[in-house]
């Protein structure tokens, strides 16, 4: 079995707690020493104890789904003689409500354009690659979002 951590650190700082307007900006940190600023999302919790510019976790899971996604796609398509020149994808969660009820991410749209050298792959065998790295994917096989791959290209 495989273990990947992450430290995440928040601090109150002396700031008021109980009237629930305390800053919700925090950070992330990697095994790497990779560093991240992180809050909750303007949209859930509003400015100032949110921090626009830092990442939110319901971002961090949309770019964590399109690069698993990517990384396997990329895999894929070189066994399969395909160079890929570049991968862009501009994915974009949606927040809803769940069959029971509650808040969560619910569909998670992956819009991959790709430029490949050389050999171009069918339409056919592009679908193919992008099902195969969907099942692959082991972010998206631990989540319960739907997730589709809108207008790969």
């Amino acid at each position: 079995m495989k273990q990947f951590e992450a430290t995440i650190s928040w601090r109150r700082d002396g700031q008021a707690f109980i009237d629930n307007r305390y800053s919700r900006a925090h950070e992330w940190q990697f095994d790497g020493g990779l560093r991240v600023p992180a809050s909750s999302s303007p949209l859930s919790v509003p400015l100032p104890m949110s921090d626009a510019s830092a990442v939110d976790p319901e971002e961090a899971l949309v770019a964590a789904l399109s690069s698993c996604h990517m990384l396997f796609f990329l895999s894929l398509a070189a066994q399969r003689g395909f160079v890929v020149d570049q991968y862009l994808d501009q994915a974009i969660g949606t927040m809803g409500k769940n069959a029971e009820g509650k808040l969560a991410l619910t569909h998670i749209a992956l819009r991959p354009a790709l430029t490949f050298s050389g050999q171009q792959p069918s339409a056919q065998q592009l679908a193919a690659i992008h099902h195969d790295a969907h099942d692959k994917c082991y972010i998206a096989n631990s989540i319960r979002a739907e997730v589709v791959i809108e207008g790969a290209r």
